[in-house]
C-alpha cells in the first residue's frame, strides 16, 4: 500500500505539474478518493491581490480519501473521473484545460505516465548507485539450479544450467534472464556437467510459471557454516566448512537432496560422507526425529563467487535507463498472454500487487518492485480506454491530425463508458485474487 500510495502521488503530480506550467487551474490534487468526505484535507488562502484570472497553486485543495483505490487530479474545464457537467455548461475560462491548444493538453494528460516512467528509471538508477548489480555467475554454479514444478514439466531438470535460448548466450549478469528463457522457443542447458539439451518451450509457458511465482533458482550446496554444540552433527565431530556430498547412499549435491534424505533417515543412524581439506571422510550420525543434524548452512554467496558491478553517480543513469527500457519492453510483450483464456485467468488486483512483496522487508526487493509496479502503471494508464489517460490522448490526437475538437457528449459518454468498464475490470481482478486465496 505504502508504494502504490507513493507511485499513485507521483502520477497525479505529473498532470498537476505540466496544468500549472500552462496555466490551468487544478481544483483538487488527492490521494486516494473522497466521495462525500475526506480524512484531511487543506486550501491555501488566497493571495492578497492576486489576479484572478489567473492560476495558482493556491485554486487547489490538498487533501487525503478515505477509499484507496488511487487517487485523481481535478482539473478546470476537463471531464474526469468528476463528471463535473455543470462546469462544462459555464462559459470556458482563460485557466481552463478546454481553451488550451491541443498540444498543451496532450502533454497534461501524458505527464502522470511519463512521472511514472522517469520515476521508475531514477529508482533503478538509485539502485545500480547503491547496490550495484550482484551476480553468480551460471559457470561458477557448479550444482546448477532448482526449478519449479511448471518447468521441469515442460523438461529442466534439476542440476541444469542454462546455456542459451533461441540461439542467443544466457548471462547471470542480466536480470531479464529467465523472461528470455520463458518467451524463448527453445533453451538449451548443460546437464550433468557434461551434456546439452535442447527443451521446447510452449507458447503461453510463462502463465503457467505465474502460478508457481518464479522460474529457477540456484542450487545451494551443503557447506557447513556453523556446528550447533550438543547436536547430532557436533557429537559426531562435523566441523565448518565441511561439505556434505551424501547420506548413506544417497548423493546431496544440494540443500533439497539432504533434506530429503535426512527425513527418510529420521532417527536412524546412518553414514554421512564429507570433503574436508581435499579428502573424503564418512561419520556415523544419527538425525532427529524431525531429520536434522543441528547446523548451520553457508549462503550461496560464501560458496560461489560473486561479481558485483559498481556504478558512480553518474554512470548509474544509463544503467537506470537500461533497466527501465528493458523491464517495460518484457512487460508490454508479456501482456500478449492477458488475451488469452489462461490469461485472464491470473489477472489479479491489489492482492496480487500486495503479493509480489516478500513477508520480510528489504529495501532492495521493495524498490525493486516499485520500479516496476511504476512501469506497469505508465503502460496501463496508456492503453486507449477512455477513463484513462490513454482514452483523453487518443481524443487529443484525434483532435491534432483532424483539428477538430470530439463533442462534449461523446466525451462524457465515453468517460461513463470506459469508468463502468474499469470498475467491472476491478472487481473482476480482485475477485481472482479472492478465489485464489480460498479456493486454490
Amino acid at each position: 500500500m505504502l508504494a502504490l500510495a507513493f507511485l499513485v502521488v507521483i502520477h497525479e503530480f505529473g498532470h498537476y505539474i505540466f496544468a500549472r506550467i500552462f496555466g490551468i487551474r487544478v481544483e483538487k490534487f488527492y490521494m486516494f478518493f473522497d466521495p462525500w468526505f475526506s480524512i484531511a484535507k487543506w486550501k491555501p488562502k488566497a493571495k492578497p491581490g492576486a489576479d484572478p484570472s489567473k492560476s495558482s497553486w493556491r485554486d487547489t485543495e490538498y487533501g487525503i480519501g478515505w477509499i484507496p483505490l488511487g487517487g485523481y487530479c481535478k482539473i478546470a474545464g476537463m471531464i474526469d473521473e468528476s463528471l463535473d457537467t455543470e462546469q462544462m455548461a459555464r462559459e470556458p475560462q482563460p485557466w481552463e484545460f478546454r481553451t488550451k491548444p491541443a498540444w498543451q493538453r496532450l502533454l497534461v494528460m501524458a505527464g502522470g505516465v511519463l512521472f511514472n516512467f522517469i520515476l521508475a528509471v531514477l529508482i533503478y538508477a538509485g539502485i545500480a548507485w547503491h547496490w550495484g548489480t550482484a551476480y553468480v555467475p551460471f559457470d561458477a554454479a557448479t550444482e546448477g539450479f532448482d526449478f519449479v514444478p511448471a518447468a521441469e514439466a515442460v523438461g529442466f531438470r534439476s542440476g541444469d544450467i542454462p546455456l542459451s535460448a533461441d540461439g542467443v548466450k544466457l548471462d547471470a549478469s542480466d536480470p531479464d534472464t529467465s523472461f528470455r528463457m520463458a518467451e524463448a522457443k527453445e533453451v538449451k542447458v548443460l546437464r550433468n556437467h557434461r551434456d546439452t539439451v535442447t527443451i521446447a518451450i510452449p507458447e503461453d509457458f510463462i502463465l503457467s510459471l505465474n502460478k508457481d511465482k518464479g522460474f529457477m533458482s540456484y542450487r545451494l550446496p551443503v557447506y557447513i557454516d556453523r556446528v550447533i554444540p550438543g547436536e547430532p552433527a557436533a557429537k559426531a565431530g562435523l566441523m565448518e566448512g565441511d561439505h556434505i556430498i551424501a547420506i548413506d547412499t544417497i548423493p546431496t549435491p544440494a540443500f533439497g537432496e539432504l533434506t530429503a534424505a535426512l527425513l527418510a533417515n529420521a532417527g536412524r543412524t546412518v553414514p554421512v560422507t564429507v570433503e574436508r581439506d581435499g579428502r573424503t571422510e564418512t561419520f556415523t550420525i544419527t538425525p532427529t526425529e524431525g531429520g536434522k543434524l543441528g547446523f548451520q548452512l553457508k549462503k550461496l554467496t560464501d560458496v560461489y563467487p560473486v561479481v558485483t558491478e559498481r556504478y558512480g553517480f553518474f554512470g548509474s543513469f544509463p544503467k537506470g535507463w537500461e533497466l527501465g527500457t528493458t523491464t517495460l519492453t518484457n512487460y508490454v510483450t508479456s501482456m500478449k498472454h492477458v488475451f488469452t483464456k489462461e490469461g485472464a485467468k491470473q489477472v489479479g488486483g491489489f492482492g496480487a500487487i500486495g503479493g509480489m512483496f516478500p513477508a520480510e522487508w528489504n529495501w532492495l526487493s521493495f524498490w525493486e518492485i516499485t520500479a516496476f509496479i511504476s512501469l506497469a502503471l505508465a503502460f496501463m494508464n496508456l492503453l486507449p480506454i477512455p477513463g484513462l489517460d490513454g482514452g483523453h490522448i487518443m481524443f487529443l490526437l484525434w483532435e491534432v491530425v483532424t483539428r477538430r475538437k470530439v463533442s462534449e457528449n461523446v466525451l462524457i459518454n465515453a468517460q461513463y463508458a470506459g469508468m463502468i468498464f474499469l470498475i467491472l475490470l476491478m472487481l473482476y481482478a480482485n475477485a481472482n485474487d479472492i478465489f485464489r486465496a480460498f479456493f486454490k
